[in-house]
């Protein structure tokens, strides 16, 4: 194990500044998503389908526009470097924009709203990817160091729970007494309003303290030395040839549609097991998980940062691949009516393992493009944001469909105040097996990868040996 060198490490300031930007990506990717069937299916009556059309053509213009400025960020070349000019801009032009996703009338028709937001999303989301692949990039360039990059993982995971406090109390905010109409319902559109503008001044002030508090480590030594050029296919099929590569997206796929397949499944088990079909109930336990998740993922963050260092990233993985294998079978025993305090530990291990996960994914994805630039010369962390991010959402897309067809396999009726013996019992067994079996299938994929602490440190050596020390 090697101790990092004072000259790897980041100062505290470029990682909170670089942690401030999990900010932009929660509300600019999620809130939106959160908030769409509550604002305009709830309060202005439009159909599901036609909001669940909207939010999927969102996923395709996502997919383009994250390859797009992946690719235009890892051959810009500025006075300011490649990723920053876009992180500002980026990010102030997505704070603007975030409350004009809800600048509607009352009144209008359900296709005039269907339209509106489908023509939203489109302008939006490539302003999302302007900041946010830029953004991703930035992370697994600030360090040469292989236990640093985790660390620097880890300070942005934590921060990262100060938004999801935002995105967990939205719906409540709009439906606050201030903003009840004059027969005293709620207005969730004015609401939404309000609160989204709110949190994207909270985006442009961000944005310019992570422009100004970052910085580029590899741009003038390494980056604005090469006259080469990143081409546009590079984006998904040349980061694909790469093999360590395509190991950490198979695992990260396995990951996000197991887990994503039984998103929904937890909500009914404690609703209609646990509080024997109470909606009333169900929805207080629930706040409550959500809370028990965030205190576990907070822990589960260090734990990760110890374990990695001890054991290497890869074993860290496999260690917490297999306790999240753990957590999901003890939602078995987690989710007991005679017991229902137990559910906290069922959210709070799952988020304890998530939390570990996803910090040591994103250190691992650097460590990849380290031994990318030993094989073609090049920084192509945009091309390997962007496929990453692409693969993630086909991923989540994929598994959010899954899981209505889970449910309805259940035979879950929604008429029905309390549902069937056998429906119950399958939820149950969902909602532990399905996540066990795509996390067995991640541990075998990454498994094999090879990028060890050792290797890492060497690849290191003979890059510094052509390039020189960044």
């Amino acid at each position: 194990m090697h101790a990092t060198a004072p000259q790897d490490r980041i100062p505290t300031s470029q990682k909170v500044g670089y942690g401030f930007g999990s900010f932009l990506d929660m509300w600019g990717h999620w809130l939106y998503q959160s908030l769409a069937f509550h604002v305009f299916n709830i309060g202005l009556k439009v159909s599901p389908g036609l909001i669940s059309t909207a939010l999927g053509v969102k996923i395709l213009v996502d997919a383009v526009s994250d390859a797009m400025f992946g690719w235009v960020s890892d051959n810009t070349r500025s006075r300011w470097g490649r990723r920053r000019p876009f992180i500002l801009i980026g990010g102030v032009l997505s704070g603007i924009g975030l409350p004009l996703m809800f600048a509607v009338g009352r009144g209008w028709t359900e296709m005039e709203y269907f339209w509106f937001m489908l023509v939203s999303l489109v302008l939006y989301v490539p302003v999302m990817s302007c900041f946010n692949m830029p953004w991703v990039s930035l992370g697994s360039e600030m360090t040469p160091d292989y236990h640093e990059r985790t660390r620097l993982m880890a300070t942005k995971m934590a921060i990262q729970k100060i938004p999801e406090l935002a995105m967990f109390g939205a719906a409540q905010f709009t439906t606050l007494a201030i903003f009840h109409d004059a027969a005293g319902k709620p207005d969730v559109l004015h609401g939404a309003q309000v609160y989204t503008t709110i949190l994207g001044a909270i985006m442009i002030i961000l944005s310019i303290l992570i422009f100004s508090m970052t910085r580029e480590r590899y741009y003038d030594r390494v980056v604005a030395q090469s006259a080469e050029r990143v081409p546009f296919k590079d984006t998904l099929y040349r980061t694909l040839k790469n093999r360590g590569f395509r190991r950490v997206l198979g695992m990260m796929l396995a990951y996000m549609m197991a887990t994503a397949m039984v998103g929904t499944l937890g909500y009914y088990a404690t609703v209609y097991y646990v509080c024997k079909g109470d909606v009333e109930m169900g929805a207080k336990w629930n706040t409550l998980m959500g809370v028990s998740g965030m205190v576990f993922g907070l822990v589960g963050i260090p734990f990760s940062v110890w374990l990695s260092k001890r054991v290497g990233k890869r074993n860290a993985l496999l260690v917490i691949l297999a306790l999240a294998i753990c957590a999901f079978i003890g939602d078995w025993f987690f989710y007991n009516p005679n017991i229902p305090w137990l559910q906290l530990f069922a959210s709070g291990f799952v988020a304890f393992t998530g939390a570990g996960f996803w910090t040591i994914y994103g250190s691992t994805l650097a460590d990849v493009i380290e031994s990318d630039e030993l094989d073609t010369g090049l920084r192509r962390e945009g091309s390997f944001s962007a496929c990453a991010s692409w693969i993630s959402k086909a991923g989540l897309a994929l598994g959010n469909l899954g899981s209505g067809w889970v449910l309805q396999f259940t035979g879950f009726n929604a008429d029905l105040p309390a549902q069937s013996d056998d429906a119950i019992f399958l939820m149950r067994v969902f909602l532990s097996g399905i996540p066990a079996v795509g996390l067995l299938l991640a541990i075998i994929v990454i498994a094999g990868f090879g990028l060890t602490e050792k290797r890492m440190y060497e690849i290191r050596n003979e890059l510094e040996a052509r390039r020189g020390a960044v």
